[in-house]
């Protein structure tokens, strides 16, 4: 029986730069990397060097404190450098395909006569499991906890998100069989949150729920949130439903195929669209001869609220699906603070633009002045629908109080939840990265 629920809360960010509906020629690029730094608390330990050769699928790295999840290659080809930063902290490992597209060979066959352990080896050999997302704290999940439910988000509320009707609309087999597979894992429930009308209301085997409403509505952790909320000790397993077409090819092909459809999207693209390309690729080939080069543009591997920025020389992370590309904004705006704001956005009323709710804008990513006394205003509540109360939330973060930590809520989100309570923020105050130093934190303790 599904249910339809209706976001009030939250906010939509009128950004230009939305992918057209049309797929342009598909990428097969030379070089692709792996990055450790994407995955919350993970301590890698190598298995490869460089000049290894290496198929898809072939371990690169395992967690040190979960050997058993590994990390692999999501391309055949040569290991060409293991780039390092300060402390000799691994950042990402680099590998140059052979364009064969090689993939070792994993177990395959009926879902059905599958038994739980062999679907969780078969993630775990495979490079999968680190792409689903443990709760409490957002860390990779724990390969001998049973979780008491799966969550599923069908689709993306974010800036300028992928649209996953169109992206899977030819996937919906592998979509089924991914679900079927991580049916084994759990003894609860699997959740699967749509937006109404959805094309993929036919998938068996899932409890769907229907959400309306503005941004963060697609997020994972507010779907919890209304249907079956975390409570301490609770653990529970997320991912996407793009995890969901990787996992169906696993099992009906015993290869690891990581090919997906990525949205070009931003102010700065000249053609915005979908490309065919495999997780990892380096961003440039996406980019390349492609962006209007007016200004200085920044280049986010993701969207603009919980995407990584990266150099043109960069990579596109695993779990991303997106590429986006805006002014950088570090160019001077002389008497900017007397401006009508006719062209600038605005979440509350200080710009005239709030007269026009549906003009899109060219942001970029100025702060537009530093951070300020961390005061209650308000504004993160009407952008936030959780019945938490995120400012007293950060500051018992601040100030280390474990007991309010847990009695007001860092059980039920994670970064993504709070990154638009970051943007509408006066006070400047990057309540990504605190929060994540709260659950960092509560592991610690909780360890």
């Amino acid at each position: 029986m599904s249910n339809t629920i209706k976001i009030k809360k939250g906010f939509d960010i009128k950004l230009k730069g939305k992918a057209d509906l049309t797929v342009g020629k598909a990428i097969e690029a030379s070089r692709y990397a792996v990055k450790p730094t994407d995955f919350s608390g993970l301590k890698p330990k190598l298995s490869v060097k460089a000049d290894d050769i290496v198929k898809a699928g072939t371990p690169l790295f395992f967690d040190k404190a979960q050997p058993e999840v590994k990390f692999t290659s999501p391309v055949s080809g040569k290991v060409i450098s293991v780039n390092r930063g300060e402390r000799r902290r691994i950042l990402e490992i680099e590998i140059e395909s052979d364009g064969k597209f090689e993939s070792v060979d994993f177990s395959k066959g009926e879902i059905n006569s599958l038994d739980r352990e062999t679907v969780k080896q078969n993630l775990l050999n495979s490079g999968l499991w680190p792409l689903m997302v443990q709760r409490p704290f957002g860390v990779i999940p724990e390969p001998d906890v049973t979780p008491r439910d799966i969550f599923i988000t069908g689709f993306d509320s974010a800036p300028l998100a992928p649209d996953y009707e169109f992206t899977l609309k030819d996937e919906k087999e592998s979509i089924q069989t991914g679900i079927d597979a991580i049916s084994k894992l759990t003894e609860g429930k699997i959740y699967l949150g749509l937006r109404p009308g959805s094309e993929f209301a036919s998938l068996k085997g899932v409890e769907i729920n229907y959400f309306d409403g503005p941004h963060p509505a697609g997020n994972v952790g507010v779907q919890i949130h209304k249907t079956a909320p975390i409570n301490k000790g609770d653990v529970v397993w997320t991912l996407n439903i793009q995890t969901l077409v990787y996992i169906g090819r696993l099992f009906t092909t015993g290869k690891l195929n990581l090919e997906r459809l990525v949205a070009i999207t931003g102010s700065e693209v000249k053609k915005t669209g979908y490309v065919k390309a495999i997780a990892g690729l380096a961003i440039k080939p996406f980019i390349e001869n492609n962006t209007k080069k007016e200004v200085k543009e920044r280049f986010i591997s993701g969207n603009v609220l919980t995407g990584v920025k990266v150099e043109e020389t960069g990579y596109t992370g695993l779990t991303q699906n997106q590429v986006t590309v805006i002014p950088e904004g570090d160019e001077i705006e002389p008497f900017g603070w007397i401006s009508p704001g006719f062209n600038k956005f605005t979440a509350g009323k200080a710009f005239l633009s709030r007269l026009m709710p549906k003009k899109e804008y060219a942001l970029n990513a100025n702060y537009h002045g530093g951070e300020r006394a961390f005061v209650i205003s308000g504004q993160y509540e009407k952008v936030l629908p959780m019945d938490i109360l995120p400012v007293y939330l950060l500051k018992a973060i601040l100030v280390n109080d474990i007991d309010k930590m847990e009695n007001l809520g860092i059980f039920e989100v994670i970064e993504e939840d709070m990154a638009l309570c970051e943007y509408v923020c006066t006070s400047k105050i990057e309540v990504q990265s605190i929060l994540r130093n709260g659950m960092d934190t509560m592991i610690k303790e909780l360890a």
